[in-house]
């Protein structure tokens, strides 16, 4: 079993790259299925910086013409969520009267998406819809319905593919989780 080291944690690989792809291939056609022949344009979120990689590859899947925004939010320091989100970064254009799909890398605790939702309700999105490479269901407590879900997974500390810890792992193309 491959591991690796960032900083002063190991890791061990527990989602091999070939099992993102199919599990992207599964949630963009879902996506398809839903905005097939739709009229508008609608807006992929991009949450910055764990999403690149996923949105990277949910656009390369989807069939409608979409339009890309991008956010930046922040909760984590080292292993552990702060409990509050920050903006770090605004909308990078404007979503009035507009349907918006969220891009995330993983949803866990759901402070993140209950934020995010705030300030689409805010901004004048028509719709918002949640889409998630990840899901943590033990460690998910919200009220908010979670639209597509690539994967679930167990409540463990995770890095590769666009996810990282302290800004290190995001460029590994699998996903990690932390080797007790």
């Amino acid at each position: 079993m491959q591991k690796i080291t960032l900083k002063d944690k190991s890791f061990k690989i527990s989602i091999p790259y070939e099992r993102i792809e199919t599990a992207i291939d599964k949630v963009a056609a879902k996506i398809n299925e839903d905005f097939n022949g739709c009229e508008d344009l609608p807006i992929l979120l991009c949450v910055l910086n764990g999403s690149i990689m996923f949105m990277g590859e949910l656009m390369k899947r989807l069939t409608f013409n979409c339009q890309i925004v991008s956010t930046k939010l922040t909760s984590y320091e080292g292993t552990n969520t702060t409990g509050a989100v920050k903006q770090a970064m605004g909308l990078t254009a404007d979503i009035t009267g507009r349907r918006v799909i969220i891009v995330e890398d993983i949803v866990d605790t759901g402070n993140t998406i209950v934020e995010l939702k705030k300030i689409l309700s805010d901004k004048g999105a028509s719709e918002s819809r949640i889409c998630t490479l990840l899901l943590k269901p033990d460690a998910y407590k919200k009220d908010i319905k979670i639209d597509y879900v690539a994967m679930e997974i167990p409540n463990d500390f995770i890095v590769g593919f666009g996810l990282d810890y302290d800004e290190l792992g995001r460029n590994l193309k699998d996903i990690y989780s932390i080797d007790a």
